[in-house]
């Protein structure tokens, strides 16, 4: 069994990278993937900024991470991505206090939630996984080209798969079903991050999505089947540090200093869904992202 679970688990980042002097931002990093790939960036000795809504967890995180790898360089800020008040003030504060940002982890997300509305009356999973996300990365963006190379790093899902960006109900307007908004919002993610790359040719900051596996964390709390899956089949199941590995991956390895608009699981490149790879439908959902979220990005 022993062999089958190691296969389970899946790749592994051997990348010995160091980040001293680096600057990194985790989205969710106080619980999960998040915090494990949090932990990682600061054993390799780079400065951690663990983004998070729920403070205290993220100061108990923080403190945990402190204690493990001995880096004191591991500092919290409010994040609240289901507000843009928030997700603005974040960036104002963040940009007033640190010089440099050389990685970027948009990791935080939600899972197959009852139908609930952000502070700016989105859709939940739209809301916090891809509009959040997408206004963040334009606040920051200018700071990742001061300070390239640097990376962006998108925590996508292989359930992208399963649905379309529906434009005429993407807020769950006309119907809502929780697992077909988790898709959708994670389709977002991979079409956002190609858009992206395209954009970003030349500026020396790269952009790519991934698949985490699927792993044991709170993310599902809200899914009575995934709690019902993750019962009968426990050994297939991820920790979340062999969850965190192909973020990690991501945001060290040398081999992708110049890789940008990639999908990958796994610490390699996968396959992606036809809909996620449609030039004219990331067009759009860039158009309407920006205008749902009140800015200007060309």
């Amino acid at each position: 069994m022993s062999a089958l679970r190691k296969w389970f688990a899946g790749g592994v980042c051997t990348s010995t990278a160091r980040l001293d002097g680096k600057v990194a931002v985790v989205t969710g990093a106080n619980t999960g993937i998040g915090k494990e790939t949090a932990k990682d960036l600061a054993r390799r000795g780079g400065r951690v900024i663990l983004a998070c809504r729920d403070i205290a967890k993220a100061e108990a995180a923080a403190r945990e991470i402190i204690a493990e790898t001995g880096n004191q360089q591991v500092i919290v800020k409010k994040l609240d991505l289901s507000d843009s008040k928030s997700i603005r003030a974040f960036a104002e504060d963040f940009l007033k206090e640190e010089k440099k940002l050389h990685i970027l982890i948009n990791n935080a997300g939600v899972m197959m939630v009852p139908y609930s509305k952000t502070a700016d009356g989105f859709e939940m999973h739209i809301g916090v996984n891809h509009l959040g996300h997408f206004l963040l990365t334009f606040l920051l963006l200018d700071r990742l080209k001061e300070s390239a190379p640097a990376r962006i790093v998108n925590v996508s899902s292989i359930l992208h798969a399963f649905w379309r960006i529906n434009f005429k109900n993407l807020q769950g307007e006309k119907y809502y079903n929780e697992f077909l908004a988790y898709c959708q919002s994670k389709l977002a993610n991979v079409l956002f991050t190609r858009e992206l790359a395209r954009k970003l040719q030349g500026t020396g900051v790269t952009v790519n999505a991934l698949h985490p596996g699927v792993v044991d964390s709170e993310l599902a709390r809200y899914s009575y089947s995934l709690g019902i899956f993750k019962a009968l089949f426990r050994f297939t199941i991820k920790t979340p540090k062999e969850g965190a590995q192909t973020s990690i991956y991501c945001a060290v390895a040398k081999e992708l200093e110049s890789v940008s608009g990639q999908y990958f699981s796994d610490c390699r490149p996968a396959w992606v869904a036809p809909q996620a790879c449609n030039k004219e439908t990331a067009k759009k959902l860039w158009q309407v992202s920006c205008e749902l979220m009140g800015i200007q990005w060309e």
